[in-house]
C-alpha cells in the first residue's frame, strides 16, 4: 500500500516534469534514466496495469512534445538563413509587380486579426524553460561566470524578432510610396490597424506598429 501511494506521487511529479520542461528529456541520457524510473514504477501495480497506462501515455506526450519542437526549431532555423539585400530585388523587379499591403489587404480589422494569428502561434511556442533559461544567462552573467551549455531553445528570440519585422514592415510599407497622398492614406491605414489590434487585445502588434 506504500509502495503504491509512492508510486502515485512519483508520476505525478514526473508527468508534472515532463508536461512543463520537456526539453529536460531532449538528451538520450535523461531519457534512459525517465524510462528506468518508469520500469520500476510499474512494477508496484502489476495486478491491474494503470500505472502502466499512465506512464505509456505520458511518455507518448513528451515524445510527440520533443517531435513538434524539434520540427518547429527547423521551420525557424530556415528563416533565420541571411537573405539577399531586398533594396536590390526591389530595383530589378519591374514597378507593376510590387504590390503593396493595401492592395493585399485593405481592411484594417482582417490584417490585425491576421496579425494576432501570427503573435498567438509565436507565443504559444514560449515555454517556462525559455524564460528559466534567460533567467540562468543573467544570473551567470551577474556572477561573471561563463555558460558552458549552448542555449536549447530560442523561442522567445523568436518573437522579439517577429516584432522588428513587423516594425520594419510598417515602415518599408510607408516610406516606399513616393506620392504624399498615398503615404498619408497608408499611415492612416497602420493606424487603423494599430487600433483594431487594441480592440482585439494585441498590445504587441500594436506597439511594433506604433
Amino acid at each position: 500500500a506504500k509502495l503504491k501511494s509512492f508510486a502515485a506521487k512519483i508520476i505525478q511529479l514526473l508527468k508534472e516534469w515532463t508536461e512543463t520542461f520537456p526539453y529536460d528529456f531532449q538528451d538520450e541520457k535523461s531519457m534512459k534514466e525517465l524510462k528506468e524510473i518508469a520500469h520500476r514504477i510499474t512494477q508496484c501495480d502489476e495486478e491491474n496495469g494503470t500505472v502502466k497506462k499512465i506512464i505509456s501515455q505520458m511518455t507518448q506526450n513528451l515524445l510527440m512534445a520533443l517531435s513538434a519542437r524539434s520540427q518547429y526549431q527547423e521551420i525557424r532555423e530556415k528563416f533565420r538563413q541571411p537573405v539577399t539585400d531586398k533594396g536590390t530585388i526591389l530595383k530589378t523587379k519591374p514597378q507593376s509587380s510590387q504590390k503593396d499591403i493595401l492592395s493585399v489587404c485593405c481592411d484594417p480589422l482582417i490584417l490585425a486579426q491576421q496579425l494576432t494569428y501570427i503573435e498567438l502561434e509565436r507565443v504559444s511556442n514560449i515555454y517556462p524553460e525559455d524564460l528559466m533559461q534567460i533567467v540562468s544567462h543573467m544570473d551567470s552573467l551577474d556572477n561573471h561566470k561563463c555558460r558552458s551549455d549552448v542555449t536549447k531553445t530560442y523561442n522567445l528570440e523568436a518573437y522579439d524578432n517577429w516584432f522588428n519585422c513587423l516594425s520594419m514592415l510598417v515602415a518599408t510599407e510607408i516610406c516606399r510610396v513616393v506620392k504624399k497622398k498615398q503615404r498619408t492614406r497608408m499611415v492612416e491605414f497602420f493606424i487603423d490597424v494599430a487600433r483594431e489590434c487594441f480592440n482585439i487585445g494585441n498590445f504587441n502588434s500594436m506597439m511594433a506598429i506604433i
